[in-house]
């Protein structure tokens, strides 16, 4: 029997076992079973070569649109960026990875138009487990969805997560140290559903035979698989449905019933026609918020504020990231740092490497000689 016929088994076995106090460790084996199977069957296509889809990144954050076939992603990133993507009204027009530079607020924000997902993708179907892998290196996934299949967030969702993408959450937080004796030791809080013998039979089917658990707060049997597994990408996503312009106002509550039914706001939906145009300032508005993108002027001996072409971090970035952004000596010469602005106390405030910067702060490093 081969991987793929064995995690065909395992899936079945998962579905037609009732969830319930007594089945759980057995579930537990089951899903960490299926993990280590599915990671084995995907470094099996990986060794096995063929064409990939590596995409270096560029600029200071990097976005991937992610939608099934002839939805208008390459028109989309056509009218955001500089690229020149060939597209068609028929199926698999984008045949490779189409890297376009958004330039917003100082930023510059690679938009990678990867080819349309299909249903099928994360099993290599397509050559979706290439694609998929150009995804997790993005900063941000924005899906996009044609007004008339909205039904399609719901395959691209199951796509992605099959491939390991963990969307809109954080790491679950669970500590594990191996240690040379006493089996495997959990320690959790009151609030942990799950048995310490669940955990335990999941550490044990990962090869753990000694180890020191510590699980702060509850989780579900999955996120406990994901954080043994610890080969999870972690990352922001947002919705934009294009071709808006071609839907009549009577069907508008249909489409927006649809989202609601995926958990998904309307009002937090950025609508657009790429065709026309329209609504794309309102998207590119949200990519930047979706980001979390930060611009810091720096003050320069001799030259002044450089307000023309900020330093663009991320929020919660500190005065150490900066320096480690701009290069060359600063981290080893750096003495300290005077900021002013919103992450300021006062006007030429001066900081060390761990200050936390804020949108439009003014920074000047003053390093030794």
């Amino acid at each position: 029997m081969g991987l793929e016929e064995e995690i065909e088994e395992i899936r079945e076995e998962i579905a037609e076992t009732p969830y319930n106090k007594s089945t759980e460790a057995h579930i537990g084996r089951l899903k960490a079973k299926l993990a280590e199977k599915k990671e084995k069957l995907e470094n099996q296509s990986s060794a096995g070569g063929g064409h990939g889809y590596a995409v270096e990144k560029h600029g200071d954050a990097t976005v991937a649109l992610v939608g099934f076939p002839s939805v208008g992603k390459s028109t989309l990133v056509n009218a955001l960026t500089n690229a020149d993507s060939e597209t068609g009204s028929y199926d698999f027009t984008t045949l490779d990875v189409n890297p376009g530079m958004l330039q917003y607020r100082g930023a510059n924000i690679q938009i990678l138009d990867v080819p349309g997902l299909i249903q099928g993708a994360a099993g290599g179907r397509g050559g979706g487990k290439e694609v998929l892998s150009v995804v997790r290196t993005a900063d941000l996934v924005v899906y996009v969805l044609s007004v008339f299949e909205i039904e399609q967030y719901d395959r691209l969702s199951e796509e992605l997560y099959e491939t390991n993408i963990r969307l809109d959450t954080e790491p679950p937080n669970v500590n594990v140290r191996k240690t040379h004796k006493d089996g495997i030791q959990v320690t959790m809080s009151d609030e942990v559903s799950l048995d310490e013998s669940t955990v335990a039979d999941v550490l044990r089917q990962h090869g753990y035979v000694n180890a020191a658990v510590t699980i702060p707060r509850d989780l579900s049997i999955d996120e406990l698989v994901d954080a043994v597994m610890d080969n999870r990408v972690y990352l922001p996503s947002m919705v934009t449905v294009n071709k808006a312009d071609l839907i009549d106002r009577d069907y508008l509550p249909t489409v927006e019933e649809k989202l609601r039914e995926r958990d998904l706001d309307p009002e937090e939906v950025v609508f657009i026609s790429a065709e026309e145009g329209r609504g794309l300032d309102g998207l590119t508005e949200r990519i930047w918020a979706e980001l979390g993108l930060i611009r810091v002027y720096m003050d320069k001996p001799g030259r002044g504020v450089d307000y023309e072409e900020p330093l663009i971090l991320f929020e919660g970035d500190t005065v150490g990231d900066a320096c480690s952004k701009i290069g060359g000596e600063f981290d080893e010469r750096f003495k300290f740092a005077r900021v002013s602005g919103p992450s300021a106390k006062h006007d030429e405030q001066q900081v060390g490497t761990e200050h936390e910067l804020a949108d439009e702060d003014v920074l000047r490093i003053v390093a030794r000689k």
